[in-house]
């Protein structure tokens, strides 16, 4: 999928807001604030539930690669995620 197609379905739901449970967390870490090596994506089924967390590593910006904004979109169709949390700052890994 087209790296552009993927983070505009990403937006897309993100814009939905709180729909309630599944939800879907996507954070990006990085060493700078400019770019994002690192996405944490976090899954949790129902209120008490413990979440579910999922790591995936890129040698360049994970915001603008392919296939990790692919994967991105394939977690939340499986997941049938009724709400998408997306925090498009990176936040520096220490």
């Amino acid at each position: 999928m087209n790296v552009d197609k993927a983070k505009k379905r990403i937006a897309k739901l993100v814009k939905r807001g709180n729909k309630g449970y599944p939800k879907v967390s996507i954070e990006y870490f990085g060493e700078t604030s400019d770019s994002a090596t690192e996405v944490v994506v976090t899954f949790t089924s129902e209120e008490g539930a413990e979440p579910q967390e999922q790591k995936m590593a890129s040698e360049h910006d994970a915001r603008g690669d392919e296939t990790i904004q692919s994967v991105l979109v394939k977690i939340i169709e499986r997941a049938n995620a009724a709400t998408v949390i997306e925090n498009d700052r990176v936040s520096v890994i220490s």
